[in-house]
């Protein structure tokens, strides 16, 4: 019997998580396209966004030890990298091949800068979502890194840059549209986003990504990279006195979180319509980790699902309380940290911790 019970517990472990991402799956490729609304189906995919750039957090923080407060850097680099994209197909779909987006117009001399050129390629900004994140975070990553730079140092300077990235956006109007930012997306790779069909395809892509993200990260965690990751959480200098450089190996984490935080992003531009500095800055980067951190940043599903809970409980609550609805968001996050520090996702466990009898020692 103790024999049957320590192979379940081992089968529980090893295929539990797969088990998991795939009642995700189901929950959202196939229950939710069926019961809701397509007002509600859009809004999930907006979730769904955020869910994807929460998995990369949960393997960055929750795995690697690493509070990655600025992850509105990367959301927004997809983001914007797509949102170019769509505006120059809708620009060319009104005035032709060579015509720029309205707000080039609006507030500037007509002419679009040549960085911009390349985005009218889908082929490139798919290239582009995947590649401006990676170098970015490479780059970042190995300066910080390798200077041993952590904790909450760490968490400061890359909040400090989620400020300065917005900063950047709202001062070059001409370029990125300011504070408005980029929006009145008319197509999507050719598709009409008007057309409810095309809008549910895009959300099922937005869900496919989370499924397959998921399923990545259940791979890292189980690989050995996954091991080193979390004994370089817990014991750097062990891990440096066994041969391994700590700051190739968080180096990796960080740039594969940036990587999923730019998807995420890319995706949140054709479901929402529009990208601007307030999605992409140190408020928005925060509401990240608050997600995974209600969900349980140490579990594989946690990130995910808290990060659904949270905007689906910022859409309810603003929608029957608009007036007071942060104080219950905020009252929420209060309760989660005082009795559950470890997420929601933990809460279960806690519990039965607890209600169990303690062993008398005799």
């Amino acid at each position: 019997m103790k024999n049957l019970l320590q192979t379940g517990q081992r089968w529980g472990r090893t295929w539990g998580p797969l088990l998991g991402i795939v009642v995700v799956a189901i929950a959202l490729l196939v229950v939710a396209p069926a019961v809701l609304s397509p007002f509600r189906l859009n809004n999930l995919g907006k979730y769904v966004c955020w869910a994807i750039a929460g998995v990369g957090i949960g393997l960055a923080w929750g795995r690697g030890g690493m509070l990655v407060m600025g992850q509105g850097v990367f959301f927004g680099l997809g983001g914007y990298a797509m949102a170019m994209h769509l505006k120059l197909e809708a620009a060319m779909a009104t005035g032709g091949p060579d015509a720029v987006p309205d707000f080039m117009v609006l507030y500037g001399d007509g002419t679009m800068p040549g960085w911009w050129e390349p985005f009218r390629s889908g082929t490139f900004t798919l290239f582009a979502v995947l590649v401006l994140p990676a170098i970015a975070a490479t780059i970042l990553g190995f300066a910080i890194f390798k200077r041993r730079v952590k904790g909450a140092y760490f968490a400061i300077l890359t909040q400090a840059l989620a400020v300065a990235f917005a900063t950047l956006l709202v001062a070059t109007i001409k370029q990125t549209g300011g504070f408005n930012g980029l929006n009145q997306f008319t197509q999507f790779f050719g598709y009409n986003l008007y057309d409810p069909v095309n809008k549910k395809m895009i959300y099922s892509i937005a869900a496919v990504l989370l499924v397959v993200c998921l399923v990545v990260v259940w791979q890292l965690y189980r690989s050995r990279f996954g091991e080193l990751l979390v004994a370089t959480r817990d014991a750097e200098e062990r891990v440096r006195f066994l041969g391994h450089d700590p700051a190739n190996i968080k180096l990796v984490a960080f740039v594969v979180a940036a990587v999923m935080a730019s998807i995420g992003g890319a995706m949140f531009a054709p479901i929402t319509g529009i990208v601007s500095p307030s999605d992409v800055d140190a408020t928005a980067s925060i509401f990240l980790i608050a997600g995974v951190a209600l969900g349980g940043r140490s579990l594989l599903l946690g990130p995910a699902l808290g990060a659904l809970a949270v905007g689906f409980g910022r859409t309810f609550l603003s929608e029957s309380f608009p007036d007071q609805w942060t104080y219950f968001l905020g009252l929420l996050f209060i309760v989660v940290i005082l009795f559950f520090p470890s997420g929601l996702g933990s809460a279960w466990s806690q519990l039965s911790a607890r209600l169990r009898p303690k062993e008398t020692v005799r």
